[in-house]
């Protein structure tokens, strides 16, 4: 199987801000909960809270969202598209993808592209309460054991970022995501 990572890897940009910046757009009455949100970004950047912590400061302006549901469909109406050439061409059917990023948004998207299995952070998409640590680092490791998959069956990993640098030493091969370019990750 190969392994992928969502935000600036399969998708050009990192869907949560997307997202966040697209109900902004949407629904102005969500910047109440910017007071909150800057408690949290506060308390992480004084090393004061974890980012999982952080998270649930942030993701608060999902209680404001009426329908979670449509919302998710009109955003990935909007930014589906902004799935790399590359992948699509490389997509099999044994693909999985894992991310920091919320399950519920990261799932929605991967429907669309014909990924059935995803790991990604656990979010209540209603209340925005964090369910799991973070999806990130050493943790992606944990919840692909956790969910039964063989970490010996990873032919191939695709990240952004050098944080996968556990998930991409399991890998028989890993690659750095440079925009549309592909370079072979140096373990």
């Amino acid at each position: 199987m190969n392994v992928y990572d969502f935000d600036k890897t399969i998708y050009r940009r990192d869907s949560t801000v997307d997202f966040y910046f697209f109900e902004l757009g949407r629904h102005l009455s969500l910047v109440r909960f910017f007071p909150h949100q800057l408690v949290g970004f506060i308390r992480y950047f004084l090393k004061n809270i974890d980012i999982t912590a952080m998270k649930n400061y942030f993701y608060s302006f999902l209680a404001g969202i009426e329908d979670i549901d449509a919302e998710l469909e009109l955003f990935w109406d909007r930014n589906i598209g902004d799935v790399h050439k590359w992948y699509r061409e490389k997509h099999r059917e044994d693909d999985l993808v894992i991310s920091a990023s919320p399950q519920f948004l990261v799932e929605a998207a991967c429907k669309r592209l014909g990924i059935s299995r995803v790991i990604a952070s656990e979010v209540d998409k209603k209340t925005g309460r964090v369910l799991s640590p973070n999806c990130n680092k050493a943790q992606k490791v944990v919840r692909l054991k956790a969910a039964g998959y063989d970490t010996d069956d990873i032919e191939e990993f695709y990240s952004d970022s050098h944080h996968d640098d556990p998930l991409a030493a399991l890998a028989k091969k890993a690659w750095l995501v440079r925009g549309e370019q592909l370079v072979a990750w140096h373990k």
